[in-house]
């Protein structure tokens, strides 16, 4: 039986500019890792691949510290079951409501952030656009946009301890379809 698909999120990774890693590299990463079945899904940091548990436990600290020895950058990397994934795109409070997909983005935490920080987070932090805590993930609707919002990663990271890394609604239904083939 073949393992189950796994997503690993890369925060900060782009092919061209500040941070650049071709996905090319990437891919041969994580093949050297271990990892079978690899795929990327455009050209910021989302791999599909398929590892046995004891190698995708690892995966997040094996590839951070192969990242900065090869390109010399610090690279976060957040990890969901294609599972899991699903299960964010099946839960979106927004996307129920009727929200406009295009202003929907997902904030995905390394870690679930203790209750009173989240409890603590103000709502009102950017007017217009609202947001909603749900386990390792935070549902974002930026009415504005994510480009105009205050809801960044550094905030999360901040208030909440961890580390975060943000898709638009695009990205996860597409990386959903991709883990899940």
């Amino acid at each position: 039986m073949a393992s189950p698909s796994h997503v690993a999120l890369l925060r900060g990774i782009n092919v061209g500019g500040k941070n650049s890693l071709p996905m090319k590299d990437l891919v041969a990463m994580f093949g050297a890792l271990g990892c079978t079945d690899v795929r990327t899904y455009i050209q910021s940091g989302n791999v599909v691949f398929r590892a046995p548990a004891k190698l995708v436990v690892r995966v997040p600290t094996l590839l951070a510290a192969e990242i900065a020895k090869r390109v010399g950058i610090a690279v976060p990397v957040v990890l969901r079951t294609a599972d899991e994934l699903r299960a964010v795109s099946e839960n979106n409070p927004f996307l129920a409501a009727g929200a406009d997909p295009a202003k929907l983005h997902v904030v995905f935490l390394a870690e679930r952030p203790a209750q009173a920080k989240v409890a603590a987070l103000a709502p009102d932090r950017s007017p217009g656009d609202t947001f909603a805590c749900a386990g390792r993930e935070i549902y974002l609707h930026c009415s504005n946009g994510l480009g105009r919002s205050k809801l960044t990663n550094d905030w999360f990271d901040r208030a909440l301890a961890t580390t975060s890394t943000v898709r638009n609604w695009n990205t996860v239904q597409r990386l959903v379809a991709l883990a899940t083939a």
